[in-house]
């Protein structure tokens, strides 16, 4: 005996292909009444099909979206902390020297010389150290630059050959002080390198040694007006973003001597070996 359908399936299945069921719905057993002799896919709910297609793009917004943000919060980080960098300088001044053991002149400029032999021959410090001479200068050379100094920089002044980079400064004035066992230094600088040399100095030195910037504002340069000369800006720019790695960098080290850090961003030591000659010539 064949087991009873039931009556709307039996129906639907005597129904020929392509016609609708009685009650006018094509979906009278559930889904979409199709012709099964056909290869057409099953049609899914539109609600599914909807959800399905619009997923991706609203996730992949979302992401685009918070992107940005982070960018645009970067952008007004960075922004922001350059004006903070450069009221920095501008503020800068210069504190009375009295006490000091000696003073250490960063060259890049013939002002930081020769307002650090000035402080030499006013009686602030007992040596002035100058870090980062170029191996064609002589002390002979310095002299003939300012013969007023010459009986200073013959008794008092030392040379610095080996350093190539502010954090070569900053060792040979580590270096430098213990040698002669100083306890507080100023160090002459321009205004806008000055940011830079604290942080690799305070980070070079140990806690009871200390350090009294000195600024020197360059003739002609106008950083309280940066933004009218693209010169400025530039300097001040690319300062600001040595200043930023700086700060980064030491915050991972401990010692600039064993620094991995600062050989990559000099592309070799910051140390260099020199001459006997130039040994001699130093002190």
């Amino acid at each position: 005996m064949l087991p009873r359908v039931p009556r709307r399936l039996a129906a639907g299945l005597g129904r020929r292909p392509g016609t609708i069921p009685c009650d006018g719905s094509p979906e009278a057993l559930g889904w979409p009444w199709r012709d099964l002799s056909t290869r057409d896919p099953i049609r899914l709910p539109k609600v599914a099909v909807t959800r399905m297609r619009g997923d991706r793009p609203r996730v992949g917004a979302w992401v685009l979206r918070s992107l940005l943000s982070l960018g645009l919060v970067g952008v007004l980080a960075l922004a922001g902390g350059f004006l903070a960098f450069v009221a920095e300088v501008e503020r800068a001044e210069r504190p009375s020297l009295d006490g000091v053991d000696g003073i250490v002149a960063m060259t890049g400029g013939a002002q930081r010389i020769g307002d650090a032999i000035d402080l030499l021959a006013g009686g602030r410090g007992k040596r002035l150290l100058i870090s980062g001479v170029n191996e064609r200068t002589t002390r002979d050379e310095i002299i003939r630059l300012n013969p007023a100094q010459e009986h200073w920089i013959s008794c008092c002044v030392d040379l610095d050959y080996r350093a190539r980079n502010t954090i070569g400064n900053a060792i040979e004035t580590r270096r430098w002080m213990r040698r002669h066992r100083f306890g507080t230094i100023a160090v002459v600088t321009s205004s806008y390198h000055m940011p830079r040399t604290l942080v690799e100095l305070r980070h070079a030195l140990n806690a009871g040694e200390t350090v009294i910037p000195y600024p020197v504002v360059a003739d002609g340069l106008e950083i309280d007006r940066w933004w009218t000369d693209p010169a400025v800006t530039r300097l001040l720019g690319a300062e600001y973003l040595k200043f930023l790695v700086a700060w980064l960098r030491t915050r991972f080290e401990s010692d600039p001597e064993q620094s991995r850090f600062a050989v990559l961003i000099g592309r070799r030591p910051p140390i260099k070996i020199v001459a006997e000659r130039l040994l001699n010539e130093a002190n």
